[in-house]
């Protein structure tokens, strides 16, 4: 039987998707490469259906960060496998419309190509495009980016590759420092080994968002086949590796991150030990050098120093979770280590885990260190003098709507502004883009080649300071000489606010009691829902739009007191500004508690955010026995909200 026969009968059946079929037709009439025949061929004769409909119910869709998704299939063919052995990856990506493959990253680079062209033009920029290509340690990331790279030159703009793996934040970096049209980075950040992505910031080092979003996203979706016609040689651009002096200026500005270097010059903060993981990734390129320069007392778990796209170590290297940070937990027990740090792939998110007054170490969420640095930047800002009464009102931090709302309390027990921006660091970068904009013509034209201190007064006296940028998943900013999230930086900022506790002879826990007792007790438990492949798609869609059109009005015995839209309503941020729409649904209750609902744009699940609190009602500290009432409290009562949601899905999905 032939195999457009065999996939007939297979959508005949009901076991292989319509769409599926279309795209594979599609995918075998633009392309020659016998490894996409053979190895579809071999998945139908398997009766492997379920994974054929996984790799092509769809196109692999650029969204408004790029492209995610697998790279290696649950089911790998033996065209794709090659020569490897059983414990090495697959010799070639996985074959499919909807995985992360040399089919989808030459759709992906040529429309981004074809954008910046329209743009410049649009614009009256004249001379050759350029763009920043660097890659993290996953499988196939090197080879996606020279791949990419290749693609761009023949096409005729100027390209800046990395002479080896380097962190997310080190391209935005890069694009801003080199007046770059745009960065790309392979990496698939904190997800399962077998995933990659190819993350696109534009010229301002930032992610994407409106116009350029919807732009990239048509010229991309306008490419079916990988065929394309090069340039002639002289008109091609050229590649400039990128190295140790980009390198040395990208640390520099970390380094500056540090606000109070004398800290270390204090016995107990100085006999502070840190334990630090890169869980395999670009961790491991700058964080040991930087620990090493400010003067932290420190030391690596060295299985995890390998750079391995297997991540063989861990089930999965994503350093919010406990099993990820484990090893280095262990060697902290072993050593003594009062911090433990860890750092994904690409080097844009840390976890931490930290020492209690018992011993026991235990991790923190996202948004408690996030709090904590908050807290400590704000305050030590304030006492450096670096903020003062006459320049707070051009003060900001910056963080998410589903992000802690302990750092609002803090921010305004410091007369400071807080601006929440929808999920994703892209947001943030589009706020300081906008507070850059401010900034008088002569200091625009010469801003991102300020010094760190020029930068933060130009900002203090005619525009806007970020003390910080954050979100609730792990991700931290420290100043805006990146438009992303830095893992390098986050290192930096609570490495520094470990020794600032330990100077004062307190654990981290102890401090952020300290807080909660000033603020009030705050506490976020982040839950979710795994729908994978076709099936789990739809899953996902359906309950996003079960909550749309029929939201609650009474959850676990409270009355739903107020609904927020972010797909229909109109809602203004602290700023002013209209928030742009997304799949996003606030439910608050009458006692107090909320949560949002928000399908994730990287991974196959939906995302639940839950929100309890319990201030002072009289605005002074809470003593320690009402403040352990608080927690107890507040960790019952998100509970049982968590156990309310997962019934009312089984509902919703019945």
């Amino acid at each position: 039987m032939s195999l457009d026969s065999a996939l007939q009968n297979a959508v005949t059946a009901g076991t292989l998707l319509s769409d599926a079929h279309n795209n594979i037709q599609a995918l075998l009439a633009s392309s020659q490469n016998p490894i996409y025949r053979a190895s579809i061929e071999e998945l139908v004769q398997g009766g492997h259906f379920e994974e054929l409909n996984d790799r092509f119910f769809q196109r692999l869709k650029f969204g408004t960060g790029g492209l995610r998704g697998r790279t290696i299939g649950k089911v790998v063919t033996t065209a794709e496998k090659g020569a490897a052995s059983a414990d090495q990856r697959p010799d070639q990506p996985c074959v499919g419309t909807n995985a992360m493959n040399f089919y989808n990253l030459g759709r992906a680079t040529r429309g981004l190509v074809a954008y910046i062209r329209n743009w410049r033009t649009n614009a009256g920029i004249e001379g050759r495009p350029s763009i920043v290509f660097a890659h993290d340690t996953r499988h196939f990331s090197s080879e996606f980016a020279h791949f990419c790279a290749k693609i761009a030159t023949d096409l005729g703009v100027d390209v800046y590759l990395f002479d080896g793996f380097r962190p997310t934040p080190e391209m935005s970096f890069a694009v801003r420092r080199l007046h770059a049209d745009a960065g790309v980075m392979i990496t698939a950040s904190h997800n399962p080994a077998h995933d990659n992505g190819y993350k696109v910031n534009f010229n301002d080092g930032a992610g994407i968002v409106e116009p350029h979003a919807s732009g990239i996203i048509a010229e991309v979706n306008a490419i079916a086949g990988e065929s394309y016609d090069a340039l002639p040689d002289s008109e091609r651009g050229k590649v400039t590796t990128l190295g140790d002096e980009m390198d040395q200026s990208f640390l520099g500005q970390v380094q500056n991150i540090m606000l109070r270097p004398e800290l270390l010059n204090d016995d107990a903060a100085k006999k502070l030990k840190i334990v630090f993981t890169a869980l395999h990734g670009a961790g491991s390129v700058f964080v040991p050098t930087i620990l090493k320069r400010l003067g932290f007392n420190f030391l690596t778990v060295p299985e995890q120093d390998i750079p391995d796209g297997r991540f063989p170590t861990v089930k999965s290297p994503n350093p919010e979770n406990a099993p990820a940070l484990q090893m280095a937990v262990d060697l902290a027990n072993k050593e003594g280590a009062e911090i433990v740090i860890g750092t994904d792939p690409d080097c844009d998110r840390m976890g931490v885990g930290v020492r209690n007054a018992a011993g026991e170490m235990i991790l923190l969420t996202g948004n408690q260190t996030g709090a904590l640095i908050a807290w400590y930047r704000i305050k030590t800002m304030f006492d450096l003098g670096i903020l003062n009464d006459s320049n707070r009102s051009r003060a900001v931090l910056l963080k998410t709507f589903v992000t802690s709302p302990m750092q609002d309390a803090i921010a305004v027990k410091y007369g400071i502004k807080v601006v929440n921006t929808l999920t994703g660091f892209k947001w943030i970068g589009a706020k300081l883009a906008g507070y850059e904009a401010a900034l008088p013509d002569d200091i625009r034209a010469r801003y991102r080649d300020l010094t760190p201190v020029e930068s933060r007064n130009a900002r203090l006296e005619h525009s806007t300071f970020m003390v910080l940028g954050d979100e609730e998943s792990y991700g931290y900013m420290g100043d805006d000489f990146s438009r992303d999230k830095d893992g390098n930086g986050a290192v930096v900022m609570f490495a520094e606010l470990a020794a600032y506790a330990a100077s004062r002879g307190l654990t981290v826990p102890g401090l952020l009691d300290e807080i909660y007792a000033e603020v009030g007790y705050f506490l976020e438990v982040n839950q979710s829902k795994v729908f994978e492949g076709a099936q789990g798609a739809a899953q996902i869609a359906a309950l996003a739009n079960s909550y749309a059109a029929n939201p609650p009005t009474e959850v676990d015995g409270s009355p739903v007191t107020g609904v927020r839209n972010f797909a229909s309503d109109v809602i203004h941020d602290e700023e002013g500004v209209q928030v742009p729409k997304e799949k996003m649904l606030f439910i608050d209750l009458a006692d107090g508690r909320s949560f949002a609902v928000r399908p994730s744009g990287t991974e196959p699940k939906i995302k639940y955010y839950l929100f309890g609190r319990q201030v002072p009602a009289d605005g002074q500290p809470m003593s320690p026995e009402a403040l352990a009432s608080a927690k107890t409290h507040v960790v019952n009562a998100l509970g049982t909200l968590w156990s309310w949601i997962e019934k009312d899905i089984d509902a919703r999905l019945a």
